[in-house]
């Protein structure tokens, strides 16, 4: 199985590009909001820490918002309690999708988590920033003070870049990104049967 590492900034369209493979993705981000829907665990410490934010079980996206804009620490504070989640998340799909030829890990913060391994494949989304602030600004609960944080809480753009083996430009329509899917897809799978495995 060769796991496919999707990063890249916010907005960059990393969960449409995912989707484009073909392949079981695990998608983070909507892993840490079924947590937040689900998980008694996550909030019951979230509770225990942040009192006076987060009262309500489903956990509440406005109260995560708050405590995040109210301290900057409360953002790795709530990720020190949802990360390990998602790890575990993480390594039933892994497990699940264990005779797949491929799989996708579409995970923001992989690389800051320590989540990848020397033989991923490692795929950085760049677009342009009129085209990721034209994403982001249709995300329910638009707030360029949040946006402004969780890019802080991301390693530096450019050192990811670098630990990229493949880079893509996200500027293009579905139609034309489908088609440079297609031939990275391929070039991996060779990849493959070549010495590097």
């Amino acid at each position: 199985m060769i796991r496919i590492a999707i990063i890249g900034g916010i907005g960059s369209g990393k969960s449409v590009i995912s989707k484009l493979f073909g392949c079981p993705v695990f998608n983070a981000d909507n892993e840490v909001k079924y947590i937040y829907k689900k998980s008694r665990k996550c909030f019951n410490k979230l509770k225990k820490k942040l009192p006076k934010f987060i009262k309500t079980f489903p956990i509440k996206k406005e109260e995560l918002i708050s405590a995040i804009n109210s301290n900057k620490k409360n953002l790795r504070l709530i990720s020190s309690i949802v990360h390990p989640l998602v790890r575990e998340s993480m390594k039933k799909f892994i497990t699940k999708n264990k005779n797949n030829k491929l799989v996708i890990l579409d995970i923001p913060l992989l690389i800051e988590n320590k989540l990848n391994e020397k033989k991923d494949i490692i795929i950085f989304i760049q677009a342009k920033n009129s085209k990721v602030l034209q994403r982001i600004k249709k995300r329910p609960f638009f707030n360029r003070k949040l946006i402004k944080n969780l890019k802080e809480n991301q390693a530096n753009l450019s050192k990811k870049k670098k630990l990229a083996n493949y880079i893509i430009n996200n500027n293009y329509s579905l139609h034309i990104m489908k088609k440079k899917i297609n031939i990275i897809k391929k070039e991996i799978l060779n990849e493959r049967n070549s010495s590097r495995y």
